[in-house]
């Protein structure tokens, strides 16, 4: 048996008897399974190359965050953030664990990671074209069969197709929360969600106290906002309210346009990206 032979047979063998201890490094895809880690410099791409997640910073090195931001937009401009209040090195390391949750560590300590109470044999992480981070079984890719998804713990961001509200039988709230400061993601004061009642409405909260409300829904819109288009050329809005579920959702009628909520420090903005300009307009 030659040198090289016996070698590449005692490779075989290690990976055969060894195989959680093998981590490959993610190349340009838009998966992470669990024999792969994302580091700093190295991202995952949306199949269509609308978003990107990786490692980035706003200006201090020092202080790197895990986020999505549009891959194809000249600014990174960011739309979810992961670890907003706790600013990581470059050193940090993601990784997809065999209970199938998503684990951010830096000098192997946990910085932040997902919770799903369920498991599945074989887990992998997607970025969709979305903008959603979610974690499935590889095999099942149904909405409903996601263990986690992150458009249920946004940033200050809002997408197309995203569902403010509440899922009453997880006892979940999904609510933009503003950013301290434009280069600081940390929590700031205001969020922006549904307040249930018999007569659930969409608010700015400060704090505890009411910022600024839109009103219930009345059937066609917020009664808050008389001015709200009835018949928007670009926009579907849809308001759903029953025992399982309260949420509020846009969607955009042309796939082609590039548009997103921001709760920003003071209010809520709807910024639309116009590619001939290659800068965002409210």
């Amino acid at each position: 048996m030659t040198f090289m032979l016996f070698i590449y047979c005692l490779y075989t063998i290690f990976i055969l008897f060894f195989p959680s201890l093998i981590i490959f490094t993610v190349a340009e895809t838009s998966f992470i399974t669990q024999y792969q880690s994302l580091s700093y410099g190295n991202t995952i791409v949306s199949p269509h190359g609308i978003f990107e997640l990786g490692f980035f910073n706003l200006g201090n090195p020092n202080k790197i965050y895990l986020g999505i931001w549009y891959k194809n937009v000249p600014l990174k401009d960011v739309v979810w953030v992961a670890n907003g209040g706790s600013p990581i090195k470059a050193s940090s390391i993601l990784k997809l664990n065999r209970y199938g949750n998503l684990v951010l560590t830096y000098n192997n300590k946990v910085v932040w990671c997902t919770s799903s109470s369920e498991t599945v044999q074989n887990p992998v992480a997607e970025l969709l074209d979305s903008g959603n981070l979610v974690i499935r079984d590889e095999n099942r890719t149904k909405a409903y069969t996601y263990l986690w998804q992150s458009f249920d713990y946004p940033s200050n961001t809002m997408l197309p197709g995203m569902q403010i509200g509440w899922n009453l039988k997880r006892s979940l709230s999904t609510h933009l929360i503003a950013w301290k400061s434009d280069d600081d993601p940390t929590p700031g004061d205001l969020s922006w969600g549904i307040i249930l009642h018999p007569y659930p409405e969409i608010c700015i909260m400060k704090g505890t106290k009411k910022y600024y409300r839109l009103g219930p829904w009345n059937g066609l819109r917020f009664s808050g906002r008389p001015l709200m288009k009835l018949n928007d050329p670009s926009n579907n809005y849809e308001f759903v309210s029953n025992k399982e579920e309260v949420y509020y959702r846009w969607s955009l009628k042309q796939t082609s346009l590039i548009s997103r909520v921001v709760l920003n420090q003071t209010t809520k903005e709807r910024r639309r990206y116009v590619l001939s300009k290659k800068s965002w307009t409210l």
